[in-house]
């Protein structure tokens, strides 16, 4: 059972966090480690807003933060990302339920790809908080998938690369920052959620794809979010 005071709320990009930030009238702002955390109230549900930057690196330092100063009890991720299967198409909505970092190889070694010694090709999203996603999205008959998150810093336009992530891992989607956040928040013990809408289909036509539809699929998955910190706020316990 999750009893939430204070929860965290990241995206990637100002463009992902925009669609959330003005559905509050009222909010103060923090700047911390090159960084700013705006903060928001639900109800009595104190929540931390950030755009972490594009990348892993930065999501993870954002997530640790978020952890360690903040003290959130939760993370729910909101953006967009490219799809990789074949019956996603662009602005639909998918919920993470594993994660993967696919662009670590150490396969040199024995390892599997995406392996990290004393870690795991995969993470696993937190089952609480995507059942609440499955109810919020039956709540507003809006189609949910589910599937994985291929995490890699790179942008994905090579259809020889996307397929690679298909095989290797069964990604549904591959982005840029959601394995970093899922690591940061197994080591903390602290559940998470990744929503990702899909702005483009990571072949040829993705730069073009990601810059019509960045805003568009961002206010999608915003949406989604805001609605599941409503539940979060009028629930006492999940």
């Amino acid at each position: 059972m999750l009893n939430l005071t204070t929860i965290g709320v990241m995206g990637a990009m100002a463009e992902e966090i925009a669609p959330l930030l003005a559905k509050f009238s009222h909010h103060t702002s923090e700047h911390i480690g090159n960084n700013t955390y705006h903060h928001l109230k639900l109800q009595n549900l104190n929540i931390v807003l950030a755009y972490s930057k594009i990348g892993k690196v930065h999501a993870a330092t954002t997530a640790s933060t978020l952890i360690l100063h903040h003290k959130v009890q939760a993370i729910l991720f909101s953006g967009v990302a490219g799809g990789l299967a074949p019956n996603l198409a662009i602005n639909d909505l998918l919920l993470a339920t594993k994660l993967c970092q696919a662009d670590i190889d150490l396969t040199p070694f024995n390892h599997p790809l995406g392996f990290i010694p004393e870690s795991s090709v995969f993470v696993e999203s937190d089952p609480k908080l995507n059942a609440l996603a499955k109810s919020v999205a039956q709540k507003l008959n809006l189609p949910l998938k589910e599937g994985i998150i291929a995490t890699c810093d790179q942008f994905v336009s090579d259809p020889v690369r996307k397929q690679s992530f298909v095989q290797h891992f069964g990604a549904s989607v591959v982005e840029m920052e959601g394995a970093s956040l899922g690591f940061v928040c197994r080591d903390f013990n602290i559940p998470f959620c990744v929503l990702r809408s899909v702005s483009d289909t990571a072949d040829g036509t993705a730069p073009t794809d990601f810059d019509a539809f960045l805003h568009q699929s961002a206010q999608i998955s915003a949406d989604f979010v805001y609605t599941m910190l409503q539940e979060l706020a009028t629930s006492k316990s999940l």
